[in-house]
């Protein structure tokens, strides 16, 4: 597999090659926007790496001028991890993100759940079942209805749409849509989960967010509730 990162920061450039080549991964680094594209579109990679703020032209350039041709697999590795980032970063056509500073355990197995799922055929539209979100328009649809979100419902849909099947623990959602550490006495999480299931399931067969108790919740297809 080979990886692609491209980031300005050489102390954080040269981490993450040595950890990745390290774990078996064939990489290559660039320091900068311009740099990163003409390698991108020269080679054939598995997954990119691209930091947000890069000299010649930043993260989001990078990524939107890549889509016109590639659908390689992106993950942002930045400090920039806001909502708003965030949801930019989907209409572009992200796949995941990961703020810094970055647990390296973390970066791996996100890594290798990217490369398991491959090349998307269609990086403007996720689907499960009957449910499709559309990452352009920033809605979902079910069964012919259109679904209008907020934009955190959007941010928490995309996440468990694209690691569907995968069991994500409370903390890894707080961190991802809010940006913040999980306290195990708030209950913005299954708040959150709560509004959204009465958005995209309530009305629907068959039900896809589920509670995993004591783990977290996942979004699949079930044959039958447990």
């Amino acid at each position: 597999m080979r990886i692609l990162i491209v980031e300005d920061e050489r102390k954080t450039g040269a981490y993450l090659r040595k950890g990745l080549t390290e774990a078996g991964y064939i990489v290559d680094w660039v320091e900068d926007g311009i740099s990163g594209q003409h390698q991108a579109e020269s080679e054939d990679y598995d997954l990119l790496i691209l930091d947000v703020m890069l000299p010649g032209q930043d993260g989001w350039a990078l990524l939107r001028n890549l889509r016109r041709t590639r659908r390689t697999p992106v993950m942002f590795l930045t400090a920039r991890d806001d909502v708003g980032d965030r949801v930019k970063g989907l209409e572009l056509g992200a796949d995941d993100y990961l703020a810094k500073p970055l647990d390296f355990v973390e970066l791996t197995a996100r890594v290798k759940s990217i490369l398991r799922r491959g090349q998307p055929r269609d990086s403007n539209t996720l689907r499960v079942s009957d449910l499709e979100l559309d990452l352009t328009r920033r809605k979902a649809i079910r069964q012919g209805d259109t679904i209008l979100l907020t934009a955190k419902e959007f941010a928490l849909l995309w996440l468990l749409m694209r690691r569907a099947g995968e069991i994500l623990p409370r903390a890894i959602i707080a961190s991802q849509v809010w940006d913040m550490n999980f306290d195990s006495d708030t209950n913005v999480v299954d708040s959150a989960i709560r509004r959204l299931r009465s958005k995209v399931d309530d009305a629907y067969e068959p039900t896809l967010i589920h509670t995993v108790r004591g783990m977290g919740y996942v979004l699949e297809v079930r044959d039958s509730e447990e």
